[in-house]
């Protein structure tokens, strides 16, 4: 009997068990949102019942009750875009790192600054708004479902006339916002508030992270367990707990090996991870030996390795790759695009843009996996490349001797981006400015661009540039499958299975190391036999018995 053979024997049983397990992973919905309910009616107060011409006019009105919200806002990384990492001590945050989407946030301000949490954000060198009343309430409490931001005009909402081109920050045709029902409005953060920003990232729905996407506002029980309605129907504050307008949960500085005090969902919590609410022996089951092995893993393996299979679900797909290289190509003197990928959904998705270049899609994509510590380190602008080989815009730290880390799944985007030649620096680009000679998307002179995006940072440049091959890391954590779709043992026990290239431990079932596949075939062998000679036994005696 074979390594292969033997421990495929092993591994369905196992399997068999394993869908016996049932659904560990159950959440107490009725009490999570119990914490969610509201005590107070806005539309019975006064200062609330007229007419607003702009959301700083809405936040001001808010200040007369909420009199400390926004100096609790503006102490968030929500309104910062920056985060002193306390481990590596490198300054992250959107202000600060280069992305393979669309790169950076400077000399693009009006189009990113979109997605803050705050009203008229125009220069990163800056800093945020100063003023209280540019905190933006609504965009987090509004639900009249109406209320979104315009997705060039740096937080702004659309208030009476409309440019007839303008969109909002989801791609839809801006509409003026009645502002006095959307403050009336005001309740507890749901998935629409929530998603209007993060699961539009890198300017499309899905496009950045995989596993955050408009799917989850009415997801089956396929697609996110937790948030279905069918399921758990929770929303993104019941594990990203907010205290003081700081929200739990950061992808810069994770708790790799979870949180092991066990809280209901809703409850008191300083980061958002699996354990904080199951606890690091979550399996149960009618087979208790099968359960003890599984929890044996929750040391190792990062719960979502084997409950996230897949993401990019619910028909939106995800960008897996993203070329600027080619960005630039017109004609007749006219920038185009193609659309050569229709998603599940049936949406048609562009393939190439002569704004951005070209791009590939995913859907129910599979992880990459890699040994993860937590703590996220970035390739910084001034950080010297090697274009010789793939740049890792951010690196994921861990190994199997580390104590803190696990085994995580992650997205792993693949770019091409400008770099610079002379100094082997990641360069920051102006791809934005509709009225700016400077805007790639405008003049499509990549020269001119990477000039004033470099100025406007206050970057050192040689004039020239290149491109350059580059790997982006996004942890999975949403999108979490029902519990009889988690992966089964020999999805990673076994040759060619997804662990495949994680290396630096044994893996049984992967792995040949001779003297203990000996001994294994070895101990299935002998209770073969002791199984077979005790049955064998009891056959002759019994038949003894019978005859005298």
């Amino acid at each position: 009997m074979t390594r292969t053979l033997t421990f495929k024997v092993v591994v369905a049983a196992m399997a068999v068990l394993f869908n016996l397990v049932g659904t560990a992973f159950s959440q107490d919905a009725s009490s999570a949102n119990e914490l969610r309910k509201s005590t107070a009616d806005h539309s019975m107060f006064k200062v609330l019942q007229q007419e607003f011409s702009s959301g700083p006019q809405v936040t001001k009105a808010c200040l007369t009750c909420h009199t400390e919200a926004s100096k609790q806002v503006m102490n968030s990384i929500h309104w910062k875009w920056r985060f002193d990492h306390p481990v590596t001590g490198q300054k992250l945050g959107k202000s600060e790192v280069i992305n393979s989407f669309c790169g950076n946030v400077a000399s693009n301000e009006p189009r990113c600054t979109s997605c803050h949490a705050g009203y008229g954000w125009t220069d990163m060198k800056m800093g945020p708004p100063k003023s209280q009343t540019a905190v933006d309430c609504l965009i987090c409490h509004d639900q009249t479902g109406k209320y979104t931001k315009i997705s060039t005009a740096a937080g702004h909402v659309a208030v009476g006339e409309v440019p007839s081109k303008a969109k909002t920050i989801t791609g839809a045709k801006a509409k003026p916002i009645d502002l006095s029902k959307s403050a009336m409005s005001v309740g507890m953060p749901k998935r629409e508030n929530c998603g209007q920003c993060h699961f539009y990232g890198g300017g499309g729905d899905n496009v950045k992270h995989g596993d955050l996407s408009s799917a989850l506002y009415d997801p089956s029980v396929h697609v996110d367990v937790h948030m279905s309605k069918d399921g758990a129907n929770m929303q993104c504050s019941n594990c990203h707990v907010s205290k003081n307008h700081n929200w739990a949960g950061s992808r810069y500085h994770v708790d790799a090996k979870g949180d092991s005090g066990i809280r209901k969902p809703g409850a008191r919590r300083d980061v958002a991870t699996c354990e904080s609410c199951h606890g690091n022996t979550p399996h149960k089951g009618p087979n208790p030996l099968l359960a003890i092995k599984i929890n044996d893993h929750t040391d190792r393996v990062a719960c979502q390795t084997c409950h996230i299979p897949g993401f990019a679900k619910g028909g939106i797909a995800t960008k897996t790759k993203w070329d600027w290289s080619t960005a630039g190509k017109l004609k007749d003197g006219k920038p185009y695009a193609e659309e050569g990928y229709t998603q599940g959904n049936g949406k048609h998705m562009h393939t190439y843009m002569s704004k951005k270049g070209n791009f590939e899609w995913g859907e129910d994509v599979i992880p990459f996996y890699a040994w993860f510590n937590g703590q996220v380190e970035y390739t910084k602008q001034d950080d010297t490349i090697d274009p010789s080989k793939v740049v890792e815009v951010n690196k994921i730290p861990g190994s199997p001797t580390d104590p803190r880390a696990r085994i995580w799944p992650f997205k792993r985007m693949e770019g091409r981006q400008a770099y610079d030649k002379k100094l082997n620096h990641l360069v920051m680009t102006n791809v934005f400015g509709p009225q700016s000679d400077t805007a790639f998307w405008t003049n499509f002179d990549w020269a001119k661009a990477i000039n004033a995006g470099m100025k406007k940072a206050g970057r050192s440049y040689s004039g020239e540039f290149g491109f350059v091959d580059t790997y982006m890391y996004w942890p999975i954590t949403h999108m979490v499958a029902p519990a009889k779709e988690a992966l089964k043992c020999d999805s990673c026990h076994s040759d060619g299975g997804r662990l495949a290239s994680v290396t630096g431990f044994y893996l049984p079932g992967r792995d040949k190391f001779k003297w203990l596949d000996i001994l294994g075939i070895l101990a299935v062998a002998v209770a073969f036999i002791g199984v077979t000679g005790h049955g064998l036994v009891r056959i002759i005696t019994k038949g003894r018995r019978t005859a005298q």
